[in-house]
């Protein structure tokens, strides 16, 4: 019962994640691994970041969900957000910034697409002017920042739960 109700939500709403300059493989794969859990229709490897195709060690941390969720790798992410625009699909950073809004308060729009930057430097100021929003998870403790991995999860996962 509850496999046909996600699958009857999943086909209201288009959820894309764009990666753009991850470093690290294994960050790359449990993106891979979790948007098959979440049930994200495509992932976008932008910029420098790895692809399965290229790297055995995002198959290895993917185990295999590199095969069930669609990808494609781009170089420039900015002329992609503005392709996904024209087809209708909003754009949102997950960044902390001065615009950002609280995940808590963030009401989703699909079809969309959830942007993620870079480990140690997120996304540029030049890229988050192609967004049209950008959400921060609200942080709680002492440091101010938490692993692109495990912050895509969190944030996914809360974004689905509120459509």
């Amino acid at each position: 019962m509850k496999q046909g109700k996600m699958e009857e939500e999943k086909k209201e709403r288009k959820f894309f994640v764009i990666v753009h300059n991850i470093r690290s493989s294994y960050n790359v794969g449990s993106v891979f691994r979790s948007s098959d859990a979440l049930g994200v229709d495509k992932i976008f490897l932008g910029g420098y970041s790895p692809n399965p195709g290229k790297n055995k060690a995002v198959c290895k941390t993917a185990l295999g969900s590199e095969e069930y969720v669609p990808w494609e790798a781009v170089w420039h992410t900015h002329k992609l957000i503005e392709d996904l625009a024209g087809q209708g699909v909003k754009t949102v950073a997950l960044e902390q910034s001065n615009s950002s809004v609280g995940l808590d308060d963030f009401m989703p729009s699909f079809p969309m697409a959830l942007l993620l930057g870079n480990e140690v430097k997120g996304l540029s100021k030049k890229m988050l002017e192609y967004v049209d929003q950008v959400v921060e998870i609200p942080m709680l403790g002492k440091k101010e920042s938490l692993n692109v991995s495990v912050a895509f999860g969190i944030a996914t996962h809360q974004i689905l739960l509120k459509k």
